[in-house]
């Protein structure tokens, strides 16, 4: 029983050691990870590959492991003037996300490791964007076919780079900029738009506030006849009426209206500093001259 439980502890010790030397990549054992994909060299000719997490096999000292990254990788490319179809001519900029499908194939094309690959990556995806860029006007790579300008720069670039066994997931347009001159003129022919639409509104206004002005002149004097023709009418009215009952009264005392007439005569002509000559027998101081007689 105790040799038992000797052969069954050392049993362990000697799995853990191998799986440690596994790890740090010496001894017969390699360790491979979740997120790791594996080649085993033997005189630097592929012998086998783990694509799949577990244990293998290998020839130690004899035989080198390759590991290769299983998750997606991202490449940043650098933003370079690109020519639209209108002749625009913006600053573009891009990304790519991939992954090595293939690690077998991947290693048989770039033997010096995952920078040469993000090169040809960098490589492939640019000439496509440069590409499809062309096709488009700069108005559909920043606006109304900016999607489906993604989209097929993604699937051209997957078409391609599967061959090196990589897997492309997406190629995004980062950022789409205009050069400085550019941008200076473009700014200029907006500004000049937008002073053109400025002066045109303010003439269309000035237009507008001028026949508002007449119409409203128009009305004013139109009103103001209507207005001054009622009252003429009224005042003629009021004279008439005024002279009707004058004559109606005056025809029922007749002395008595003479009397007031001449009284006002008085008023209207005779003030405090008013000096008159005239004639005695002047019937102007007819009345006076009856009740002074009385």
């Amino acid at each position: 029983m105790r040799r038992l439980l000797f052969v069954g502890l050392v049993g362990s010790a000697l799995f853990a050691a191998l799986i440690w030397a596994g790890e740090v990549g010496i001894g017969p054992v390699v360790v491979t990870h979740e997120d790791e994909m594996k080649i085993v060299l033997l005189f630097g000719s592929p012998v086998s590959v783990q694509t799949e997490p577990g244990l293998s096999l290998r020839v130690p000292f004899l035989s080198e492991v390759r590991t290769f990254d299983k998750r997606f990788l991202y490449t940043n490319a650098e933003p370079l003037p690109m020519q639209t179809r209108d002749a625009e001519q913006p600053v573009i900029d891009h990304y790519v996300v991939w992954r090595i499908r293939d690690p077998l194939q991947f290693f048989r094309s770039f033997p010096t490791g995952i920078q040469q690959a993000s090169d040809q990556v960098d490589r492939v995806t640019r000439s496509n964007v440069r590409e499809e860029v062309g096709k488009r006007t700069f108005a559909e790579v920043v606006t109304t076919a900016r999607g489906e300008v993604m989209d097929s720069i993604t699937e051209a670039s997957a078409a391609e780079l599967t061959n090196f066994g990589i897997e492309v997931r997406d190629v995004r347009i980062n950022r789409t900029e205009l050069p400085r001159s550019t941008e200076e003129n473009v700014y200029a022919r907006m500004r000049t738009e937008r002073e053109r639409l400025a002066r045109k509104y303010r003439a269309e206004g000035d237009e507008e506030g001028r026949r508002v002005r007449a119409e409203a002149d128009r009305a004013a004097i139109v009103t103001v006849a209507e207005a001054t023709r009622q009252a003429s009418e009224l005042r003629g009215a009021g004279d008439a009426e005024s002279a009707r009952i004058y004559a109606e009264a005056h025809g029922q005392a007749p002395e008595f209206y003479g009397f007031l007439r001449r009284l006002e005569a008085y008023r209207k002509t005779i003030g405090s500093q008013t000096t008159l000559v005239l004639p005695p027998d002047n019937e102007f101081f007819e009345l006076l001259e009856s009740y002074r007689a009385k």
